[in-house]
């Protein structure tokens, strides 16, 4: 389902849908202060970096936990990702194996970042963690959870969409938000806000008084060079993400002609009877089906080689605070190159 659209309101002048439904916000709210508040049920013997955010839906979560892959994997750390696997039917705990799952079975999140690194699915968050821990990791990448207390969390990173922010500033129904944003950010030891330089400074501008001195890193996702020249290539696109214009954005960022566009639900599953009508659609166009690379893993396997993927990874403008945060988890690491 989409959100609705006042969700994202100004936070000035919400509206009156927000206004009649702050009843029932405060008691989602007051829900979510009563369960961070439970003690962790489990501690690791190693480093918990949580990955998270305080709205619903997609904010960049996905590219900050490949990136994190990628940076603990430079440091010489074994960092495993444990995730809740939203949309496979497995209660784990279970190690994603890409050549032996698919995505009904683990979440296409997971089978995306099993590709950078060990992944583990588990319902339950604890008895993921131990058998990552088991099975030799030297961190754990907690996918999701800023609202679950079930971790002992070591480092909390909240991961923002720029644009967007923290849209009409209410929490569910009443706004897209889990909990109110100055209670979040308390929590967390870093925030992240992914996007373009306007709007960078469309969230400064709007929400830079509530992050305090909470330390603030800005990034983007910006396409990965694979030697595909996108640059004239028409085009039908469809994504099944938190925000599926931002996907066709980049493509024409790229220099893609779009025909069409068919923004889907998140996570919605892709059958062959869907998948097949998008790449009539585009062959009566005369234009290239293309999607994301997080709705590729949730193809199916036959028509995989008929749609491309665009893939992204995150930039950061400035690592200091995350690379100083680190530094402090891993004091014995040695960062190559």
């Amino acid at each position: 389902m989409r959100p609705p659209g006042f969700w994202h309101a100004p936070p000035d002048a919400p509206g009156w849908r927000a206004r009649a439904l702050a009843p029932l916000g405060a008691l989602y709210a007051a829900a979510t202060a009563r369960r961070v508040a439970r003690p962790p049920a489990h501690r690791p013997g190693i480093p918990v970096i949580c990955v998270g955010n305080i709205n619903a839906g997609g904010t960049g979560k996905t590219p900050t936990v490949i990136a994190l892959q990628m940076i603990l994997a430079a440091r010489g750390i074994a960092a495993h990702v444990v995730s809740r696997g939203y949309g496979g039917r497995l209660e784990g705990p279970v190690a994603v194996d890409p050549r032996r799952h698919d995505a009904a079975e683990v979440g296409d999140e997971p089978l995306l970042l099993a590709a950078f690194g060990p992944t583990w699915v588990a319902r339950d968050r604890a008895a993921g963690a131990r058998a990552a821990e088991g099975a030799g990791a030297q961190a754990i990448l907690l996918d999701d959870g800023f609202q679950n207390p079930t971790l002992a969390k070591d480092l909390s990173l909240v991961v923002v969409d720029a644009q967007r922010g923290f849209g009409n500033g209410r929490v569910i129904p009443a706004g897209p938000l889990r909990e109110p944003v100055t209670r979040g950010l308390a929590r967390a030891d870093l925030l992240l806000t992914i996007g373009p330089p306007a709007a960078q400074a469309r969230f400064d501008a709007l929400w830079g008084p509530a992050t305090g001195t909470l330390p603030h890193l800005r990034g983007a996702l910006t396409p990965l060079q694979t030697g595909m020249r996108w640059e004239g290539l028409r085009a039908v696109a469809f994504a099944g993400i938190g925000h599926p214009q931002k996907f066709f954005d980049t493509l024409q960022d790229q220099g893609v002609i779009l025909c069409a566009t068919h923004p889907l639900d998140d996570h919605q599953p892709l059958d062959a009877r869907l998948i097949t009508r998008l790449l009539a659609d585009a062959k009566a166009q005369g234009a290239q089906l293309v999607t994301t690379e997080k709705d590729a893993v949730r193809l199916p396997a036959e028509l995989r080689g008929q749609v491309l993927s665009l893939p992204v990874r995150l930039a950061l403008a400035d690592d200091t605070a995350l690379t100083a945060a680190l530094d402090t988890l891993f004091p014995n690491a040695t960062r190559r190159a």
